[in-house]
């Protein structure tokens, strides 16, 4: 498994980290002293020192020792009653997940103390330039890097969101107790804070008691951007502008955006049918209606600091062309009130738009200090809380800039702007007179600040695009004057633009490279959705919809043709003009939902979807025939709509996950690409670029990580390939889980291995679960996150990473991975007994019960280890500490290797070669987290005798892989490399190793007695507890 401070490799001093979990330590125990009594508190501190004794005795090399407290440890554990190990393991747990915080601090921390930081824009372009990049090519390489990082739903956050949130506003507290001007009452009140917030987590249930629905989870994804990125992205682009005009003499033109964000949340509906076109829809709009509220407060703080009248002529006239049109608007409504037209009321009525007149939240703090946003903001629509509303006109008289939901209204009843704004005048006029008392003075001149005015129509604009949104959420409709509506990015620059341009042109750049500038970089970044959504579908689907229509066409069963029928008939059909699907046909339910989402799609457009990712894909007609379900559906909506669809087709991308697969995906793309309409396609719809999509995931499953590891780096090397062929450019996007055993790992290292020239300043990966609250969950571990995205990328672009540099390298390899892949499977997936060992020496089974993900855990209802999804997979091993997948095979693999003379290679290859030491590093990180003795405690106490022998046997292959892979690296013991990490690893293990042995034991009671509703949340609790030890899950 991953951990979140393998980015950081270097020494660190620990004096810091250390006193941070002592007093989060004494708080705790002070809670628990109060809340659960002294006795408790005891029995709590007792159960530590025997853990930490034992791993002192550990430590020392006193084995027998540290099993004799072990076992004593275990047996109190054992004789306590239900509640009180429900109470211990919450303990426990709360603690772990503190001294997690008290970790990411400290990297925090670290960072800022450290004058030039590893992997950083300015190390790493320094370290070019020194090498010979000219500057010319280092600022273009920057400059053209696409990057986009992809969040997605993967059941694998353990912790509720109301925790999550306050753990962040534990770290805060924590940052402010750093500060050296801090009295020692602002101390006291900063320690009373953080009872508060234990003592508020300490009542709090930890448990969700419900699943997450798809558009939770979006939810959760979109306070992400909020709470985090939304403050990052402008930190992370001045750094590299900054490190960029350093080395190279130039900045980064302010609206390049290295990296973007795309998402899977409410888009992947890939074995979960709780994903439909109308959550993709609904999801969509919702992260539209976000980011325009987002942009609403950024130009409301605005507002109050462009206060100056010196412009441009160009913006001077901009403001004027405004104010005449908002008068020539007031002129026509007081006509139509049969009322005189009065100037000074007309003024006043255009000063009202174009002032603030209320201090917006967050408007006195600088621009690089925004206020926190600790909690979830209210959603609009039938997709957030439900909010009844009376029908009456003054619940429309509201203040449009605040979130809210809108009026329920006559669905026959269409929306127009003009009527809207009558209503809400009318009311402000009733109250004139008082609110001129509670309102700052206007100027009693004509001249209003002309920025303002400009940003006033900006707002204006923005808060109607917003209602508009409401009202599409509520399946409500609206009118059709897409003029009164920013409905791109490019049309709210412009203003934006034109404001900078006039302060940087009236010698004002230092206020143009404030909050403006930031606003720019963070509309460039986000654009009108923050996260382009990706749809996910199983090949199959596709295949059985085109099942259904060839076979209501007379044309037979599509699904029984080989793949050159397939071809030639997907090839015909997509070179015609004619719509393939009969109105008038009817579908099975399932057909019915794929074709509704490639309405949707259609609906949509490539402005606010990404790609559309096949998964399973294996063969050139699966591509094809989304190509055709997608035209198909874009006629139809443009038949419809009486013209084009919005935005383009969206780029097409298989995604390659077995083994089996990733050995074909070379001669699917060639097959492709030489095929004349698909090329002329890429070349036109998507500018001469093809995305490949390879999973980690299920290829580790499938054959081993060792192996897995191997076919990935072959099937990205033949995939270029193919694409230089036929001159096509190509996006390769890694499937990356969180753990090692699903593709996870430090993100430098990852990028770093891959294969020369598959990273050509592109790059999509994914972010998955818990690791995106862990790396992007605060805007400063976010900011370092994105600069080693871009550092990577741009080294691997520049310098790409050496090839193996013998043909016997290979050969070697693929040795390895053969021995490695037959041992695996010859355990995984041949041996009779080892689904049932499985069973019982994990808690698989039981982690049915949580509540952490939309998706279903098996693709198909069958109890094999085949349909069981990878996350599970992984998330049941680590629990018990095996980690089996990550190593299993790798050892009998390094030792065939070493009998059959390959020794000095191997060492060789580490030394060299980028991806195997990569390999092997990874594979090291994951042993030194792997325990034997709590794995074997698991066998002990919940295996049957007749399995044991399994048990042991894998322990001692666990053995064998530990000796092979130190051997290879040379190092004496496990991190040697990373002395930081083991640290914070035994810093640990007295917390997580009691987890460990109240979890065995509530396994053993629940299995005795599996309705008990009591030993299940004591289990999940223990469940989190090891997850926030191990710092992750699946």
């Amino acid at each position: 498994m991953t951990d979140i401070t393998d980015d950081i490799a270097e020494e660190i001093s620990f004096q810091a980290f250390d006193d941070d979990c002592r007093l989060l330590e004494s708080l705790l125990r002070d809670v628990l002293h109060r809340e659960a009594g002294p006795q408790f508190t005891d029995i709590f501190e007792r159960n530590r020192i025997l853990a930490q004794s034992a791993v002192n005795m550990r430590t020392a090399g006193l084995t027998d020792m540290a099993e004799l407290l072990e076992k004593q440890l275990a047996s109190d554990i054992s004789k306590m009653p239900l509640e009180g190990a429900l109470t211990l393991a919450r303990a426990f747990s709360h603690y772990l997940n503190l001294m997690g915080i008290a970790e990411t601090h400290h990297r925090v921390r670290e960072a800022r103390s450290t004058s030039s930081l590893s992997k950083s824009c300015d190390d790493i372009f320094d370290k070019l330039i020194q090498s010979g990049v000219p500057p010319q090519e280092l600022y273009d390489t920057v400059c053209k890097q696409e990057v986009e990082i992809v969040l997605t739903a993967h059941p694998t956050q353990i912790n509720r969101r109301t925790l999550q949130y306050k753990h962040i506003r534990i770290a805060h507290l924590l940052e402010y107790n750093d500060r050296a001007d801090l009295s020692h009452e602002d101390k006291e009140m900063v320690i009373e804070d953080l009872a508060r917030e234990i003592t508020s987590i300490w009542q709090t249930d930890e448990l969700r008691r419900q699943k997450p629905t798809p558009v939770d989870e979006a939810r959760a994804g979109l306070h992400i951007v909020e709470q985090s990125l939304w403050k990052a992205v402008p930190h992370y682009l001045r750094r590299v502008s900054n490190s960029l005009k350093k080395h190279t003499g130039r900045p980064l033109p302010l609206t390049c955006t290295p990296i973007k964000f795309g998402s899977w949340m409410g888009g992947d509906r890939d074995g979960n049918p709780s994903v439909t076109a109308k959550v993709t829809r609904n999801v969509s709009l919702l992260s539209q209606w976000m980011a325009i509220d987002l942009y609403l407060r950024e130009v409301d703080n605005l507002r109050f600091e462009l206060s100056m009248n010196r412009c441009s002529d160009e913006l001077a006239a901009f403001a004027n062309e405004i104010l005449l049109k908002e008068n020539a608007s007031e002129d026509r409504f007081s006509d139509s009130r049969n009322q005189s037209s009065n100037w000074n009321t007309s003024k006043s009525h255009i000063q009202q738009t174009s002032l603030p007149v209320q201090l917006p939240t967050n408007a006195s703090l600088p621009s690089c200090a925004d206020g926190e946003s600790h909690y979830p903001m209210q959603f609009p629509g039938n997709i957030g809380p439900k909010i009844t509303y009376q029908k009456t006109v003054k619940k429309e008289h509201r203040n449009l800039s605040a979130p809210q939901s809108p009026v329920s209204a006559s669905r026959s009843t269409p929306f127009n702007s003009n009527q809207l704004q009558r209503k809400i005048t009318d009311t402000q006029i009733g109250r004139f007179s008082f609110q001129k008392l509670l309102e700052p003075s206007l100027p009693q001149r004509a001249g209003i600040s002309p920025f303002r005015v400009v940003l006033g129509h900006v707002k204006d604009k923005l808060t109607k695009t917003r209602r508009r949104l409401e009202l599409l959420l509520e399946d409500l409709s609206c009118d059709h004057d897409l003029s009164e509506y920013y409905m791109t990015s490019e049309q709210l620059l412009e203003p934006l633009l034109l404001c900078y341009e006039s302060l940087q042109s009236c010698g004002s750049g230092v206020l143009a490279d404030g909050r403006l500038g930031d606003l720019i970089r963070r509309v460039s970044t986000f654009g009108m959705i923050l996260m382009k959504l990706d749809l996910r579908q199983e090949s199959g689907r596709h295949a059985e919809t085109l099942d259904e229509i060839t076979t209501y066409l007379g044309m037979g069963f599509y699904g029984e043709w080989n793949e050159e029928r397939k071809l030639e008939f997907l090839i015909s059909e997509l070179k015609g003009k004619r719509p393939l699907v009969p109105r008038d046909m009817e579908f099975s339910p399932e057909a019915k939902e794929v074709l509704n989402t490639f309405h949707v799609a259609a609906e949509l457009g490539s402005d606010t979807l990404g790609a559309y990712v096949i998964s399973m894909a294996s063969n050139a007609s699966d591509v094809l025939a989304v190509e055709l379900l997608q035209k198909d559906a874009r006629l139809s909506v443009s038949g419809l709509l009486g013209k084009s669809c919005p935005g383009g087709t969206l780029r097409v991308v298989p995604l390659f996950e077995t083994v089996k697969d990733l050995r074909g995906a070379g001669s699917v793309i060639r097959k492709l690409l030489s095929i004349e309409w698909y090329r002329e396609h890429v070349i036109t719809n998507h500018n001469g670029h093809q995305e490949v999509m390879v999973g980690y995931s299920d290829s580790g499953k499938d054959a081993g990580r060792f192996t897995a590891a191997w076919e990935l780096y072959k099937a990205q090397e033949d995939v270029v390939a193919a694409c230089n062929e036929y001159g096509i450019k190509v996006t390769l996007f890694h499937g990356r889980g969180g753990t090692i055993g699903r593709g996870g790992g430090p993100t430098y290292l990852a990028i770093q291995s891959q294969p020369p020239g598959s990273v050509m300043g592109t790059l999509r990966s994914t972010e998955q679960g818990e690791m995106v609250q862990a790396k992007f969950g605060l805007p400063q571990t976010a900011v370092r996150q994105l600069e080693i995205y871009t550092t990577a990328v741009v080294l691997s672009t520049l310098r790409p990473p050496l090839p193996p540099r013998e043909e016997r390298w290979r050969q070697v390899m693929e040795e390895i991975s053969k021995t490695s892949c037959d041992k695996y499977r010859s355990t995984v997936y041949e041996d009779p007994e080892f689904l049932s060992y499985f069973q019982e020496a994990t808690p698989q089974e039981e982690l049915g019960f949580l509540n952490i993900g939309s998706r279903p855990t098996r693709r198909k209802a069958s109890g094999g280890i085949g349909h069981l999804r990878a996350i599970p997979w992984i998330f049941a091993w680590t629990q018990t500490r095996f980690v089996l997948p990550a190593w299993l095979g790798i050892g009998a693999g390094l030792m065939d290797a070493n009998h059959k003379g390959y020794r000095q290679d191997l060492e060789a290859m580490y030394k060299e070669w980028p991806f195997f030491q990569s390999t092997i590093d990874l594979i090291e990180m994951v042993l030194g987290k792997a325990d034997i003795p709590i794995a074997k405690h698991y066998d002990d106490v919940l295996v049957s005798d007749c399995r044991r022998e399994l048990g042991a046997q894998l322990r001692q292959q666990l053995l064998t892989t530990e000796k092979c892979v130190l051997a290879v690296s040379g190092h004496e013991k496990f991190s040697e490399n990373n002395k930081s990490l083991r640290r914070l690893i035994e810093r640990r293990l007295p917390y997580l190793n009691p987890i460990h042995m109240l979890q065995v034991e509530i396994l053993k009671r629940l299995r005795q007695d599996n309705s008990n509703n009591k030993l299940r949340d004591a289990l999940l609790i223990t469940v989190n507890g090891i997850a926030a030890g191990m710092r992750n899950t699946g």
